[in-house]
């Protein structure tokens, strides 16, 4: 079983790993745990995310917002207190990050209400943070 001091890790891939650091930890706070030639490896939000040195993608795949879709494949955070995620808010506004997604209510009126927010990387991976109104639907 998962102990409080263990921690999730993630690793997705990163074009250029200057943009990554400048991304998760100047813009969003997060602490640069390690870095190497091909790899950083930062505190997300008290989990371990990987930032892999890749190839992007071919671009002639169509249009990026063609490409990029929430579903299936993002990660995040999902804050137990209304007061976390305001203040990811502040900090997304005040440092200007671009927003894949804005604000939005989800599954309003129903007990697993939520808010929601999206953000794009550098690297076009999806990063959705929300806040339940009721944390018991957090799992």
């Amino acid at each position: 079983m998962r102990e409080p001091a263990d921690a999730f890790h993630l690793a997705i891939p990163a074009y250029d790993l200057d943009e990554a650091v400048d991304f998760y930890v100047g813009q969003l706070g997060c602490k640069l745990a390690r870095r190497y030639p091909d790899r950083i490896t930062l505190d997300f939000f008290g989990d371990q995310v990987v930032c892999h040195l890749s190839e992007p993608p071919d671009r002639d795949a169509g249009p990026l917002p063609l490409r990029l879709k929430l579903y299936p494949r993002h990660f995040g955070v999902t804050f137990h207190h209304a007061e976390d995620f305001d203040a990811l808010l502040r900090l997304v506004r005040i440092r200007g990050v671009s927003v894949f997604q804005p604000i939005g209510l989800r599954f309003e009126g129903l007990a697993e209400e939520h808010r929601t927010l999206v953000l794009r990387d550098p690297s076009d991976n999806l990063l959705e943070f929300k806040h339940y109104a009721d944390p018991r639907m957090m799992y």
